[in-house]
């Protein structure tokens, strides 16, 4: 489980990079949000990145975090476990949205979505 925490956290962290470069005007929008945006992104989507950034991958991380043992739980309104799987749920679907999108350049995180989810999966199962 140790190692499933790592990779997730690593992923995540990678995540919240690119999801922070997207929303500061990186030209990398063929890569995020249906890829129909190649350059930068539009402000409404540039707002989405910041706020995915900020607060949702952060809120994921910790929920990893936490029922990981590694930090506490007493914040989220539902138990660890349930919370994990629901990520999975999350990843799992991401990574066949990501799977099929019209952009190559999207593709790629159908990969990450898989190994998120598996880790989850892993970590819930810890």
């Amino acid at each position: 489980m140790t190692i499933a925490v790592l990779i997730a956290g690593t992923l995540l962290v990678i995540l919240i990079a690119f999801q922070l470069v997207l929303a500061v005007g990186a030209p990398l929008g063929a890569a995020a949000w249906g890829g129909r945006n190649p350059g930068v992104l539009p402000g409404r989507l540039r707002i989405a990145s910041a706020v995915v950034a900020v607060v949702v991958y952060p809120i994921m991380l910790a929920v990893i975090l936490a029922a990981a043992g590694l930090i506490g739980d007493d914040w989220l309104p539902i138990d660890t476990n349930v919370a994990c799987w629901i990520l999975a749920g999350f990843f799992a679907l991401g990574t066949v949205v990501n799977a099929i999108s019209r952009s190559p350049a999207e593709r790629i995180w159908a990969l990450v979505s898989g190994v998120l989810a598996a880790c989850c999966v892993l970590i819930a199962l810890g």
